[in-house]
């Protein structure tokens, strides 16, 4: 049995050496350049698209965060900006208050005189109060007119004064902290341009 089997593996071995041989003459065909060029291309345009996704990611991010960073800038300005002009809405409403005070203040009539001196008391608290709290008069007689901070109800010509020059204040105007709390009505000169030149020349 033995020299059966030995027998039959000498026969087989040439066909197995045989076959080895042809594995090595026609080894696995190598992938044509075009498609090895198709590919690479392929992978390249990925590495592109990769690149490109990641840039756009970035800067979106970066857009994200600057937008968090300017919502964040105008909370804090808007916080420190209700917390200067807190109390606003109070002070323009105690500001008619203390105009009845000026205008009773202003009446000067005999045997009023104990009368009025606890007026002058109560008003002279509130405007000390108001001006703890940044309330301040805009200073207006004799100034030049400023649109920004006055306004104009009348005019006149007063040739002792400038053009454009605040003649009386009808209403007083006030600031609070450095914003228009109410502007002030005024009276402001108004002169003949040519005859203004004129003085000039004749200076």
């Amino acid at each position: 049995m033995e020299e059966e089997i030995k027998k039959t593996e000498e026969e087989n071995a040439p066909n197995k050496e045989q076959d080895v041989k042809e594995e090595m003459k026609n080894p696995e065909p190598e992938l044509p350049k075009k498609k090895v060029k198709e590919k690479r291309k392929k992978i390249d345009k990925e590495k592109d698209e990769l690149i490109k996704a990641n840039l756009d990611l970035k800067e979106k991010v970066l857009r994200i965060t600057a937008e968090m960073q300017n919502i964040k800038r105008r909370s804090e300005i808007d916080l420190a900006n209700a917390y200067k002009y807190d109390g606003f809405d109070l002070m323009e409403k105690i500001l008619p208050i203390l105009d009845n005070f000026e205008r009773a203040l202003s009446i000067k009539q005999e045997g009023t005189e104990k009368f009025l001196e606890g007026f002058k008391m109560i008003y002279d608290n509130l405007r000390n109060i108001l001006l703890s709290k940044g309330v301040t008069e805009i200073e207006c007689l004799h100034k030049e007119f400023d649109p920004n901070m006055m306004n104009a109800v009348m005019t006149d010509t007063n040739n002792d004064f400038g053009n454009n020059i605040v003649l009386d204040v009808l209403q007083k105007g006030y600031m609070y902290q450095d914003k228009i709390l109410r502007p002030a009505m005024v009276k402001v000169n108004e002169r003949n341009v040519t005859q203004e030149n004129d003085e000039r020349n004749d200076e």
